[in-house]
């Protein structure tokens, strides 16, 4: 099975650069695009680490000299230099740099253990009830998304070994009893992370990947506060329904004890009294928090503070420079990251997304503007179920979306983008495998396959339902304020 995932990449590429070249693109642009779905179907089955597939898809095309601007053209001749300049320019995008740094400020929530004093706290304040409990949980992934953009790292370090420890106080386990209390739990967790993820921009990685990505095909996008204001009233909405539609779409059986909020507080008061390092992680978030919120009237991009972040915390010793150093996800993430935005970004050099709008673009001509609009945002959403990952996703289509965007004649693409990636946090909960934390609370054996896509399938048209209703107006009203660049 191994090899047969391993060499499925290389043959689908083959077979697609096999196909006849279609008229409007030049042989070179056709074969940037065979490397290009190679690296696809690589990031869907993972037969190797994702980072090192992105290496090998960016080294092949400099290897062949495709995919810098002019490398569509069979007359033009790209120098070497030239070549590796462009494979290497994802690694001086300064979104990357930001999804790296962020990783890092989450180290530090995690190695103080501020994490867990937060979660402990909050469970032995609204732990009485099941519902209430249902709330800490979604509290505790709120207060950490701004910081942690891996969805997976904070429900896996912090959210789930929590839930983890409390169900089975009450007897309920995967394989006896999940509905008493651990079931709930567990879908609560998915839920709550996948809100929070689009909340914040840096609520996960894919997020900034995509207006990365956008921005490179000459679309405006926008800062960290003005996503958080797009978003605003529907991360509300999503936050506070959340633990009352698990309530009464997946109820639990057991709908209070006061045992869980004294087990949290025996926990919490066994910490004992707040160290050093935990009160200088507080304060260096909320730093960071200010910074972000305030980017516009400090004249201070999202990456330099969380760079300054990093520096702070090494200051104050929160972390050491051995610890930034040995953070093997955060360097395995800025080198995937990198290559993912260099190679989305050779699809616009070679003329493949010209040659796409001008395919596709007639077809949403008989739609007015706002038709047209939410079409794409329901295709863009549902094609979560055909990615195992968010950020192979990302990597996929966005580019594609944002040709059909700017091919909508009297529309503003920036607005339209704005509109169709808002929601891509939330809908990571349609599918057991849709966002990075999914795996893990799926893994927990919990809720089984046909329920979780049926309560994903459920969640997903309620809170798009809300988002056509109450979001997209907002952010029609609102994008007179919102900052773009």
């Amino acid at each position: 099975m191994f090899y047969i995932k391993l060499l499925a990449p290389l043959a689908f590429a083959f077979l697609i650069y096999l196909i006849p070249t279609p008229q409007g693109l030049s042989p070179n642009a056709w074969l940037y695009l065979s490397i290009f779905a190679g690296l696809i179907v690589g990031l869907i089955l993972e037969p190797i680490a994702p980072a090192l597939i992105g290496v090998i898809a960016v080294t092949i095309a400099v290897l062949f000299k495709v995919g810098p601007v002019g490398s569509g053209n069979v007359e033009t001749i790209i120098k070497d230099s030239v070549a590796i300049k462009w494979g290497l320019a994802g690694f001086s995008d300064s979104v990357v740099w930001l999804i790296f740094a962020a990783f890092t400020i989450g180290l530090g929530f995690s190695k103080t253990g501020l994490g867990e004093r937060i979660a402990l706290y909050l469970v032995s304040k609204l732990g009485k009830s099941t519902l209430g409990l249902g709330y800490a949980i979604a509290i505790v992934d709120l207060i950490l998304a701004p910081f942690i953009p891996s969805n997976a790292a904070r429900s896996g370090g912090t959210v789930y070994p929590i839930v983890n420890s409390i169900a089975p106080m009450f007897e309920s386990y995967a394989d006896k009893n999940p509905r008493k209390i651990g079931a709930y739990l567990i879908w609560v967790g998915l839920a709550s992370c996948c809100v929070s993820s689009s909340i914040f921009l840096t609520g996960q990685a894919p997020n900034p990947l995509a207006l990365s990505l956008i921005n490179q095909n000459g679309v405006a996008v926008v800062d960290w506060l003005s996503w958080f204001l797009a978003f605003l009233p529907v991360g509300l909405i999503l936050f506070i329904i959340t633990p009352l539609l698990g309530f009464f779409i997946y109820p639990p059986e057991i709908r209070g004890s006061k045992e869980i909020a004294l087990w949290a507080e025996e926990k919490y008061k066994a910490l004992g009294k707040m160290p050093r390092s935990q009160i200088f992680m507080l304060i260096i978030a909320f730093i960071g928090l200010v910074l972000w919120v305030g980017a516009s009237f400090f004249k201070i991009n999202a990456t330099t503070t969380a760079l300054l972040m990093i520096i702070l915390m090494i200051a104050c010793k929160v972390i050491s420079w051995q610890d930034f150093l040995s953070n093997k996800p955060a360097w395995n993430t800025l080198v995937w990251f990198a290559t993912l935005v260099t190679m989305a970004g050779g699809l616009k050099n070679v003329g493949f997304l010209d040659f796409l709008a001008n395919a596709l673009g007639s077809k949403l001509t008989g739609f007015t503007p706002f038709i047209a609009m939410i079409l794409l945002l329901m295709l863009f959403s549902w094609l979560r179920y055909f990615f195992a990952s968010g950020t192979a996703y990302v990597t996929a289509i966005i580019a594609i979306f944002v040709s059909l965007a700017s091919s909508i004649e009297g529309a503003n693409p920036a607005l339209i983008m704005l509109i169709l990636v808002l929601p891509m946090g939330f809908m990571g909960v349609i599918t057991p495998y849709g966002t990075g934390c999914s795996p893990l609370w799926f893994g927990s054996n919990y809720i089984k396959g046909p329920q979780f896509f049926l309560l994903g399938g459920i969640f997903a048209a309620i809170y798009m339902g809300i988002y056509l209703f109450v979001g997209i107006p907002w952010v029609e009203f609102i994008m007179p304020y919102l900052t773009f660049h």
